[in-house]
């Protein structure tokens, strides 16, 4: 751990300048923050970062994809024969789920989630069929699922999406109440907790939390069915969220935007790129006193992933649509990618450029620097990886 302007506590590289900047902004506000080692520039808040209040919850810091998170279950079933029909298992997968910016589940579900009276709050009651058509599809972006194996040989699946259109418009709609700027450095928004608009915010995104962990489960279990298999094991965690917490000795609200939560025995599921091992991690009981310094100071907070070195539009360039000109050339080619997840022996469909494993960290290196106050269960070699195609296009993929 070192620390920023002697305020700002961070892990691994030091951040660079634009994100320093995003995360100077929110410390004026915020009564603690926090980097975790994956920190990359987000809007208004950065990605990897943890923002707590006394008295405000911050919608910019829970951000557009409300309760993104990650599921990991373990199947009974055979490793050598997932492995052999791998291919298939991939095609049945593509096809039967749905990747993509504002798609509908091709299947009809129905789930507990839709009586609950959250939805009739002014923000979310007009959502309410839409997001019961959109319940159990993945979306875009660094969005997936993702067949593992471990280091015992067994089979996971894991998953990588949040609350889809239902996060993404309940979060416009309390930006736009709170006078947000729709804008890389805005100031973030903030709502005190006991105002109306604040009691509301509060329970329009627990009900976005309900809602993305209801699809996360219905897309594991429906990959389970396709498979054959039943589940025996499983870790859910949201990593775009914000927790009514104690820390320090008082009452916080811990907005985290793309962090995990790791407090001491509790579990977390983190991908890395998608020709390297994800893994489950655990919150330590730290044996040092520097190691407990450090949980206090993260908020027992650590990764989501390995983090991004690459923007998006650096990965794919830039070209004139209406004259065909190259304004930036691509740092990443198609070749480059094929060829990543080829050596790693990962069958692919869908995916761009700008999820290539050239846009990311290494996740060992991230995780390496939170290894104090966290350690690995166990590590998954991906196998087979699905998302959104590059023909897809989400304005807010962080």
């Amino acid at each position: 751990m070192k620390m920023l302007y002697d305020v700002i506590p961070y892990w691994g590289e030091e951040p660079d300048e634009q994100t320093q900047m995003q995360m100077a902004a929110c410390e004026r506000t915020a009564d603690r923050v926090a980097f975790m080692a994956d920190h990359h520039l987000g809007y208004a808040v950065p990605v990897g970062g943890v923002v707590a209040y006394r008295e405000h919850i911050s919608p910019s810091g829970v951000g557009y994809d409300i309760a993104c998170g990650n599921k990991a279950v373990r199947l009974d079933a055979d490793a050598d024969e997932v492995r052999a029909k791998i291919d298939v298992i991939m095609d049945d997968v593509f096809s039967a789920l749905e990747f993509g910016v504002g798609r509908r589940n091709q299947e009809s579900v129905d789930h507990e989630l839709f009586d609950d009276t959250a939805w009739k709050l002014e923000s979310v009651a007009k959502l309410k069929e839409m997001a019961r058509k959109q319940l159990g599809t993945i979306g875009s972006g660094n969005h997936y699922v993702d067949f593992f194996v471990d280091e015992e040989d067994r089979v996971w699946v894991g998953v990588h999406f949040g609350s889809r259109g239902l996060g993404h418009k309940t979060a416009t709609w309390f930006l736009r109440k709170a006078g947000a700027t729709d804008a890389i450095h805005a100031q973030p928004a903030m709502l005190h907790v006991e105002s109306q608009l604040g009691q509301e915010y509060i329970e329009a995104m627990q009900l976005a939390g309900r809602y993305a962990y209801a699809g996360r489960d219905w897309v594991c279990a429906r990959v389970a069915k396709i498979l054959g298999a039943k589940i025996v094991e499983e870790v859910h965690n949201h990593h775009n969220f914000a927790w009514k917490e104690e820390h320090w000795g008082e009452t916080l609200w811990v907005v985290r935007k793309g962090a995990t939560p790791a407090f001491p025995g509790q579990l977390g599921f983190v991908g890395g790129s998608m020709a390297e091992e994800a893994v489950i991690l655990k919150g330590k009981e730290a044996p040092s006193p520097e190691g407990r310094v450090e949980q206090q100071m993260a908020l027992y907070s650590t990764v989501h992933g390995a983090g991004r070195v690459l923007s998006r539009s650096r990965a794919r360039g830039k070209v004139n649509k209406r004259t065909g000109e190259v304004l930036r050339r691509p740092e990443v080619t198609s070749d480059m990618l094929r060829q990543s997840v080829a050596e790693a022996g990962v069958t692919l469909r869908g995916a761009g450029v700008d999820e290539s494993p050239h846009c990311y960290k290494r996740l060992p290196e991230v995780l390496e620097e939170h290894a104090e106050t966290v350690e690995i269960v166990h590590r998954l070699k991906p196998i087979g990886v699905a998302m959104a195609g590059p023909e897809i296009f989400d304005p807010y993929k962080d």
